[in-house]
């Protein structure tokens, strides 16, 4: 009954998620399910378990979501994330439209900028140069995806995906885990991508096939609907419906200033992670006032958010001036970050329920099971959960709250270097993260003004068919050479 319990209250979650209702609610409703299938005491497993793990979540992370999400309004707010892109379109060109949309995708998330940010900001972008350019627009979300979701989410070393921040505390890594390894990861995502996307957009050259719809992008529209906000907010690390709040600035920065504090993202995070926190005394960190944690286990998350936090203080001094209320913006970017935190704290409560009941001992038995060795059985571990709970840093932390000692416990008994671990783990939480009930894949679409079944094959090409390609080069290059 244990294991029908889990099963059931998972189809609970997966179903009524996909329908709108507010994981903030689903998460705890199902796993008081399960654990009443499996006859385990409910408050306990509320207050204690749900609610224990959640809160440990939020206590890990939420500096991330709270700096990542101020970082990528301010850039809105002053126009430097629709300035770095006309400079990119100016410089390719509409010949080169398919490029510049990806390029511009990839540098603003890759130096910080949310998701959600990038989707609202770029759609109306790509649109223009599709038009000119007569490449369809149900290669918009495809495009879009491909610059903002894959690459730079999982793959390219140092990013501050929180994706890439979560498997930190786990196993004492950097952000710049496996960075040669990422490399190439993030050099088949784009390449493949990029293949498809020319492929995809030279057959409907032939068949004639123009832009088609004239239609505007509905970027206001998917921002104000409430079923792409409940969906969005389980999938990335800001709220769609603060993407309008507070007034933009008339008079964008020129391009170099709109791109330094990306520049800062990535530098202050290097630095951080390579030279001042391991020269810094951190002993008292084994203190039980401070937790009685490590350097390892925090150090991390301490380099992604002193360089959101340093890259935001340098964009308010070169641009904050143009800002029509501070104020409002930064309010907005706070706000933009809590339902999202609150969202996928609510998920790894539920993964810690089950985790928790007897009958999770057999699904643990089967994923270890797995022929392949400790790297395969993990690359499916997050691959499924992020499947099912169409949310990659949700999928991602439950399958290593549940199984990252372990994990740990079978990298040293194999020899396998931890940061080879983390560079498969967040690749496996991006790959099937994008089925078709995934947050990131409706906002997409919605923005775009196009429907799954116009544009989700292509997303599906450039999203998870690229990163499975890429996830099995890892784990192939990481066994013959280990970590590089």
């Amino acid at each position: 009954m244990g294991l029908i319990g889990i099963l059931f209250g998972l189809a609970l979650l997966v179903w009524f998620a996909y329908r709108g209702w507010s994981v903030l609610l689903l998460a705890p409703a199902a796993a008081l399910l399960a654990a009443a299938f499996a006859g385990e005491p409910l408050l306990a497993h509320w207050t204690q378990t749900f609610m224990g793990s959640a809160a440990q979540f939020l206590a890990q992370f939420f500096p991330i979501f709270l700096m990542g999400a101020l970082f990528g309004k301010l850039m809105e707010d002053t126009g430097s994330v629709t300035m770095i892109a006309r400079w990119l379109t100016v410089c390719l060109g509409t010949e080169r439209a398919l490029l510049a949309v990806v390029l511009a995708g990839a540098v603003v998330t890759y130096g910080g900028v949310s998701l959600f940010v990038a989707f609202f900001v770029l759609a109306p972008m790509a649109e223009a140069l599709f038009r000119v350019a007569a490449i369809p627009r149900r290669l918009m979300p495809a495009a879009l995806a491909l610059g903002t979701s894959t690459f730079t989410m999982s793959a390219l070393p140092g990013t501050p995906a929180i994706q890439n921040a979560i498997p930190m505390p786990f196993f004492g890594t950097t952000p710049f885990a496996a960075p040669g390894l990422g490399v190439i990861a993030a050099a088949i995502m784009l390449g493949f991508g990029l293949w498809w996307l020319q492929r995809a957009s030279a057959v409907a050259r032939r068949r004639g096939e123009g832009f088609g719809d004239d239609t505007p992008v509905p970027v206001d529209a998917a921002a104000d609907d409430p079923l792409v906000r409940e969906r969005a907010t389980t999938a990335q690390a800001f709220d769609p419906a603060e993407i309008h709040h507070a007034e933009p600035t008339p008079v964008p920065p020129h391009f170099l200033l709109a791109a330094l504090p990306l520049v800062v993202v990535v530098a202050v995070n290097l630095l951080m992670s390579f030279v001042v926190l391991p020269r810094l005394d951190t002993a008292f960190l084994a203190e039980p006032r401070w937790g009685a944690t490590s350097l390892a286990a925090v150090g991390g998350v301490w380099s992604v958010a002193v360089a959101l936090a340093a890259a935001i203080v340098v964009l308010l001094l070169v641009s904050g001036y143009r800002l029509p209320s501070v104020r409002q913006s930064m309010d907005a970017g706070a706000n933009a970050a809590v339902l999202p935190a609150l969202s996928v704290a609510g998920l790894v409560g539920f993964g810690a329920v089950v985790a928790a009941l007897p009958a999770f001992a057999v699904v643990r038995e089967w994923v270890l099971g797995i022929d392949g060795g400790p790297l395969v059985s993990l690359a499916i571990a997050t691959n499924v959960l992020s499947a099912l709970t169409g949310s990659a840093s949700g999928g991602l932390t439950i399958a290593l709250d549940a199984l990252g000692p372990t994990y740990m416990r079978l990298a040293a008994e194999h020899g396998i270097d931890p940061a080879l671990m983390h560079r498969v783990a967040v690749i496996g939480a991006g790959t099937l993260d994008s089925l078709p009930h995934n947050g990131a894949v409706v906002t997409l679409l919605a923005v775009c003004g196009s429907t799954h079944a116009k544009s989700y094959f292509d997303i599906v090409m450039v999203a998870i068919v690229s990163a499975l390609l890429a996830l099995v080069a890892v784990i192939v290059l990481g066994s013959l050479f280990g970590s590089f």
